[in-house]
């Protein structure tokens, strides 16, 4: 039996296999905690109940010991989890000694070198259940609404963002880059399939070092053919309230373990707030902060902004300057592009980028010009525009920062099983 079947198996006798969490005695009794990668029960073993040769046996028990106990479950709502396991037999499989984690307070650069085993807490069990919960909740809301998941490569011959943030490999004698983005191979994979996505690590050698960036972050990119700026956003919209409500739903012991407050989360519904670009500039300005139109936004500026909602606010129509090559001009708004940012509450910031593209051929070449970028290497991206060229548009979500943001975390390192920080890769 897994523990989290617990309430199925009430007055059964079930043998669980897993590690030693923690343990408490008073003297005659021993507490257990036991967990096997689906939660944490109360075992109880009784002086009085079993061969004194197993009793012996759980007093040498350590922290992350693994054991395969028989029991009999019953209710209990002392417990944690409201069940506990009546110990009758105990295997030790291995006794662990002097694990490096124990239950005193450890400084973050000493948990992050043995991200290993910090896995095993039951904070980083429940952020990472809840990152499970979020992205297989992104994959259902897409796979739902009848879209196509089409891999995006890792190795790419060139840029999608900007060019001073790529990492660099050899290809058999030729440059290669790590994937900052599937977008581009999303282009051309909606005009064969009509709406697709892609979901896979993406790559940006940005030397920051804020709680916002990882060097390796996931990243979900839908693509959609024939689909207008105002319902890309829709979508958006309609896709984070799925999400949050999944979360909600299934995902409540998690949450309380981290002791996350739901009732931010509750308030997110459609309609979501949108402010343009030039109304983000004025609401900074009665804030105290001064930025030049084309400017970007920092973290700061992003929190300032959010702090306004109580949801997730779309800031739009940037300067064509302040966004990537391939964004459509307003026809309606000189000067802007048809692009949006979704700011989450909380100050977490952007989480998801998107915009309406190019699909006039002459005018994508002129801005690939415009930002030094090679025709050649972009031929095939610009055969897009050539061959049944169609209105068309998508977003990136990036998972890491949405995780933060649910979760409410204090940085981005605690979403990812295990984060590539700045100058840090191990482990």
């Amino acid at each position: 039996m897994y523990i989290e079947e617990a309430k199925n198996n009430v007055g059964k006798e079930v043998t669980i296999k897993g590690w030693i969490y923690n343990t408490r005695s008073s003297g005659k009794i021993i507490f257990l905690l036991i967990r096997d990668g689906t939660g944490i029960i109360q075992s109880v073993v009784s002086k009085n109940d079993v061969p004194e040769e197993i009793f012996q046996k759980a007093k040498k028990l350590t922290q992350e010991s693994s054991v395969i106990v028989k029991g009999i479950i019953r209710e209990d709502k002392r417990a944690p989890g409201g069940y506990e396991l009546l110990l009758k037999d105990l295997e030790i499989i291995q006794i662990t000694k002097d694990y490096p984690i124990t239950p005193k307070e450890h400084g973050v650069g000493f948990l992050m070198e043995h991200r290993h085993l910090w896995l095993r807490s039951k904070r980083q069990w429940a952020i990472l259940r809840i990152r499970h919960r979020i992205e297989k909740s992104l994959r259902d809301f897409f796979d739902n609404r009848g879209f196509t998941l089409v891999d995006a490569p890792i190795l790419t011959p060139n840029a999608c963002e900007g060019s001073t943030t790529l990492f660099e490999t050899d290809y058999f004698g030729k440059p290669a880059f790590l994937s900052q983005s599937g977008q581009l191979y999303m282009e051309a994979a909606a005009m064969a399939f009509g709406k697709v996505y892609c979901f896979g690590p993406t790559f940006r050698a940005e030397k920051s070092k804020t709680r916002r960036h990882l060097m390796e972050f996931w990243m979900l990119e839908p693509e959609i053919a024939y689909i207008t700026f105002e319902e890309n956003m829709k979508i958006q919209e309609e896709m984070i309230t799925y999400v949050v409500q999944e979360v909600l739903k299934n995902c409540q012991n998690e949450l309380s373990i981290i002791g996350r407050d739901t009732t931010v989360l509750e308030k997110v519904k459609p309609p979501f707030p949108k402010i343009s670009y030039k109304e983000a500039l004025e609401i900074l300005e009665k804030h105290g902060k001064h930025l030049e139109w084309g400017d970007d936004f920092g973290g700061d500026e992003e929190t300032i902004l959010a702090a306004q909602f109580d949801k997730p606010v779309f800031v739009h129509n940037f300067p064509t300057g302040a966004k990537a090559f391939y964004m459509k001009p307003d026809p309606d708004n000189p000067g802007t592009v048809l692009a949006a940012d979704l700011l989450a509450p909380e100050g977490y910031g952007e989480i998801i980028g998107g915009s309406q593209r190019i699909d006039d051929y002459d005018l994508l070449l002129k801005r690939l010009k415009e930002n030094g970028l090679s025709e050649e290497d972009y031929k095939w991206y610009l055969d897009l525009r050539k061959y049944g060229s169609v209105p068309h548009g998508g977003f990136g979500i990036g998972l890491e920062r949405t995780v933060a943001w649910i979760a409410k975390l204090p940085h981005v390192r605690e979403t990812i099983p295990f984060p590539r920080l700045l100058e840090k890769i191990y482990p």
